[in-house]
């Protein structure tokens, strides 16, 4: 690929640079960041609320192109309002897309984008929130067109979006430059494209490239709750919503205050096997504690990916223009379960996971009950799933009813895999509010369960339906709640549901990545409260497993049947792969 055999590595040089730093202060920070980090790539970008002049673009261009860095161009779609004019009621300078004069220079700076380079990328501003006058005047229009009577936005910004789109960024680009390829970056707030005109069930079909960002914030501290298992799943959503054309994955060092959490986005970005990975931004590496590391890890991370196949795991559905239960299925991800996501219902996948968001398709029971009866595989639904489609028929499939109750409780019944009614009965570290899942007993059957007082409820719920498995999982109104459950309950729930016959044992907040190829990554976050943990790897059919790189092979502890059990050593901030042997 470049400097890195598995990935391409990328950077971003924005326009307030681009504009005014000198051929001299640009060289001093490349001595310090090439230093560092092998560059293949950088994406050079003329315009942010500024604009770079002809001669400062083809400075920096031939900057980076001297030390043999490839060079396209980069937009981030934003605009100050004129002095002395009226404030737009809208959110970060993003354009105001029923202002002529705005989208008359967002054409000129397309086309001068295009003047300059083959390729360029659209930062993640590309949406409105503009809820000006002429804006609600065109919702109002729109809407009365399309028999809308909510007065929402979502339909009328999808279509302004589409239409933005194809008039001012890809018409006055290809009209100067036939060549040019213009790649449009999807941001790590997936669930809210719509709300803002992100649309790329549409989109995808108009630009040469997506790119996905897999930036996480700390999330209690800032303004975005994004678990940090995002980083890989939204890779794996842009690269089965359009194979071959998800570009990379795009992350930065803003609002980490802990090292490891700005490279756990590197590390899960790159598990996910991008194209490309891009460092945003160049100027913000410049000089900063995390480039040396950065470059460290990524020499290891190539290293790593050389053994690792293509990713696999439960399929998410979450269909264009989805919400609800906002990022469940990463929690979900970050207790150990295999989560990789797609825009398309599953048809052929063994084992699929469908929460509230999957219920924006009106279609989604038929095709549920379908698949169970076609394909013999698991499905494990959400509480928030069977409480949205309520009345569509999921009654057909189980007796599990919502009926609007909750219940707290810190204390556990498993029923163990083997031996039907031999049970566990661990307790949480905290007690957690759930929702109460009733169901009609020896008609759906009850294999993890909450207790309070004299009462149990379910957890995690089974009915078998011709020849497939529908599982219900009961949800935490507290997402992180998962984090609460024992590792009896967590490791009953993923044993459910092994990937490639594998799946592990032990506490929460660690993940496992598995790939086609029998190999597999472990990686437990650097988090509060996380320690260094013995866990142990179930893994069907495995006679033993290596460690690419080291000598010896690693036997298991015990062996049930065809199962192979082996003890391994979890380590916050430490990746490693595993290769079974068959």
């Amino acid at each position: 690929m470049g400097n890195y055999r598995n990935f391409t590595l990328a950077t971003y040089f924005v326009a307030q640079a681009t504009a005014n730093i000198t051929e001299e202060e640009l060289e001093k920070q490349l001595d310090f960041v090439t230093r560092h980090l092998r560059l293949d790539k950088v994406y050079v970008e003329p315009w942010r609320a500024v604009q770079a002049s002809h001669e400062q673009v083809e400075m920096v261009k031939q900057a980076f192109e001297a030390r043999g860095i490839r060079t396209a161009g980069g937009i981030t779609t934003v605009m100050r309002t004129p002095e002395g004019a009226k404030l737009k009621a809208r959110l970060f300078d993003t354009l105001c897309y029923n202002d002529p004069a705005m989208r008359a220079r967002l054409r000129e700076v397309s086309a001068f984008t295009a003047r300059h380079f083959d390729e360029f990328i659209l930062d993640d501003f590309f949406f409105t929130n503009c809820m000006c006058e002429d804006c609600v005047r065109g919702r109002e229009a729109f809407n009365a067109l399309h028999g809308i009577r909510d007065g929402s936005w979502q339909a009328y910004r999808l279509d302004l979006m589409k239409q933005v789109s194809r008039e001012d960024i890809i018409a006055p680009a290809k009209a100067v430059n036939p060549r040019c390829k213009i790649t449009i970056k999807y941001p790590n707030w997936a669930e809210s494209y719509q709300e803002t005109g992100y649309n790329p069930a549409d989109q995808r079909e108009m630009f040469d490239r997506i790119y996905t960002g897999t930036e996480t914030r700390d999330p209690v501290t800032t303004d975005q709750h994004l678990p940090r298992y995002l980083s890989y799943s939204l890779m794996t959503y842009m690269e089965n919503m359009w194979p071959g054309h998800n570009g990379g994955g795009w992350f930065d060092n803003f609002d980490t205050h802990v090292t490891e959490h700005y490279l756990e986005q590197a590390y899960l970005t790159a598990f996910s096997r991008p194209q490309e990975l891009m460092v945003f931004c160049f100027q913000s590496m410049a000089d900063h504690m995390y480039t040396p590391a950065l470059g460290y890890q990524l020499d290891k991370l190539d290293a790593l990916l050389d053994h690792a196949g293509k990713p696999r795991g439960i399929f998410c559905y979450l269909p264009d223009n989805c919400q609800g239960e906002d990022n469940v299925q990463d929690f979900l991800g970050m207790c150990g379960l295999p989560v990789v996501c797609t825009p398309y219902f599953p048809a052929d996948a063994k084992q699929i996971l469908l929460t509230r968001s999957s219920a924006f398709d009106e279609n989604v029971v038929d095709k549920l009950e379908d698949w169970l009866r076609r394909t013999g595989g698991d499905a494990i639904i959400t509480t928030g799933f069977a409480d949205a489609v309520r009345g569509r028929g999921l009654e057909r499939m189980t007796s599990v009813r919502l009926r609007g109750r909750t219940v707290t409780a810190d204390r556990y019944r498993v029923e163990e895999a083997r031996g039907r009614h031999r049970c566990l009965f661990p307790r949480g570290v905290k007690p957690v509010n759930l929702p109460v899942a009733e169901f009609r007993n020896n008609a759906t059957w009850a294999v993890v369960k909450a207790a309070h007082e004299e009462e149990s409820y379910g957890i995690l719920l089974r009915d078998d339906y011709c020849d497939g498995h529908l599982w219900t999982l009961a949800v935490p109104d507290a997402f992180p709640d998962f984090y609460a459950f024992p590792s009896e309950v967590l490791s009953r729930i993923r044993q459910a549901f092994p990937v490639g016959g594998v799946w592990l044992e032990g506490p929460a907040r660690i993940s496992l990545f598995p790939y086609d190829n029998d190999s597999l990554i472990l990686y437990p976050y650097v988090m509060e409260g996380v320690q260094r943990e013995t866990v142990r790897l179930h893994a069907s059919g495995a006679k033993a497993l290596t460690i690419p790189g080291k000598p010896g092979e690693i036997q298991p502890l015990y062996t049930c049947g065809e199962e192979a059990v082996f003890e391994l050593e979890a380590e916050p901030g430490r990746f490693v792969l595993y290769q079974i042997l068959r």
